[in-house]
C-alpha cells in the first residue's frame, strides 16, 4: 500500500469544485507503484441535500470537513468497479447511512479478500441492469450504465443537471496532471508510465481505442450496447479517476474513443429491423 498510496495525502490531495454541484478529490496514485495514472473521487451534492460519492478516496480530515462542508449526508457510495473499492470500508463506517451501489461481482471479490463486510443496497448485475430501481433523488439527477461487458465491470453516471459524465475505468485522460501537481513529481516520468500513456491518451485517441476494444471489452456485444446507451445521453464534460477532467468536448472524445462499439451497435440494431 505504500507505494501505491503518498504517505500523508492530505498535503498532496487536491480538492475542486469543478461545477456548482461537483467536488473533485485528486491524488497521486500508481498502479503496481509503477505506472502513475493518478486517482480521483467526486462528491456530487444532490437536490435534496444529499451527497453522492463515486469512487472515494482515503477518507482524510480534509476529505471528512469537505462532505461537512456539504452538509455531511451521504445518501450513495458508488463504488464503480471490482477494481475500485479500497476505500469503501471506511467511508461507509463513517457514513453508515449511505447506501451503496456497485457490481455485484465486487461483493463477492471482497467477502473472498476478507475486506470489510460491506452490504450492497443495489448489487448490478447482467440479469438486472435494466430492470433495477433506484430512489427517486438518485433518479432524479442520474443515469446509469452498467457496462458489464468490460473486463473490471464498470459503472457510468450521467450527472444530468451538468452535463458531466462520472467514470472510473471506462476512460483514461493521461498524463495525470492535476493528480501530480502538489507532489512536485513528473507526472510522466518512468518508463512504465510512459509505455502506458502511449495507450491512455485522448489526444490522438486510435491507441486507447484499440486498447479498449481489443483488451477491456470482454463481451463486445454488451459493451457495443452499453456505449450506444452513453453516446445517447446529452453529457460534455467527463470526470475520469485516472487523468486529467475533460472539462469540454467529452462527447465528442467518447465518440471517438467508443466509435468502433457505437458503429457495430448501429450494425446489429440495423440487422435486427
Amino acid at each position: 500500500m505504500s507505494k501505491l498510496w503518498h504517505p500523508n495525502p492530505d498535503s498532496v490531495t487536491v480538492t475542486r469544485q469543478v461545477t456548482d454541484a461537483i467536488t473533485t478529490f485528486s491524488v497521486p496514485f500508481a498502479r503496481l507503484g509503477l505506472v502513475k495514472i493518478g486517482g480521483r473521487g467526486t462528491i456530487v451534492k444532490l437536490q435534496s441535500g444529499g451527497i453522492l460519492a463515486f469512487s472515494p478516496v482515503t477518507l482524510t480530515d480534509d476529505v471528512a470537513a469537505t462532505v461537512n462542508s456539504l452538509g455531511g449526508q451521504v445518501s450513495y457510495i458508488v463504488a464503480p468497479d471490482i477494481e475500485h473499492h479500497l476505500n469503501l470500508g471506511p467511508w461507509k463506517a463513517a457514513y453508515p447511512n449511505a447506501q451503496v451501489i456497485g457490481p455485484a461481482e465486487l461483493y463477492d471479490k471482497r467477502k473472498k479478500q476478507n475486506n470489510e463486510d460491506v452490504h450492497f443496497d443495489f448489487p448490478l448485475t447482467t440479469a438486472n441492469k435494466r430492470t433495477i430501481e433506484f430512489p427517486a433523488d438518485f433518479t432524479a439527477e442520474f443515469e446509469l450504465e452498467y457496462f458489464d461487458g468490460h473486463i473490471n465491470k464498470e459503472i457510468a453516471l450521467l450527472h444530468k443537471p451538468s452535463r458531466t459524465v462520472i467514470q472510473a475505468d471506462l476512460l483514461f485522460n493521461t498524463p495525470s496532471v492535476e493528480q501530480y501537481s502538489k507532489t512536485g513529481e513528473d507526472p510522466s516520468s518512468g518508463f512504465f508510465t510512459k509505455l502506458a500513456q502511449a495507450l491512455w491518451t485522448t489526444t490522438k485517441g486510435k491507441s486507447q481505442q484499440r486498447f479498449i476494444w481489443y483488451a477491456g471489452a470482454k463481451d463486445k456485444k454488451s459493451f457495443n450496447e452499453s456505449s450506444k446507451v452513453v453516446e445517447s445521453w446529452d453529457f460534455d464534460k467527463i470526470i475520469p479517476c485516472h487523468g486529467d477532467v475533460i472539462e469540454t468536448g467529452g462527447k465528442d472524445v467518447f465518440k471517438k474513443i467508443f466509435g468502433w462499439h457505437i458503429a457495430a451497435a448501429d450494425s446489429a440494431a440495423k440487422k435486427t429491423h
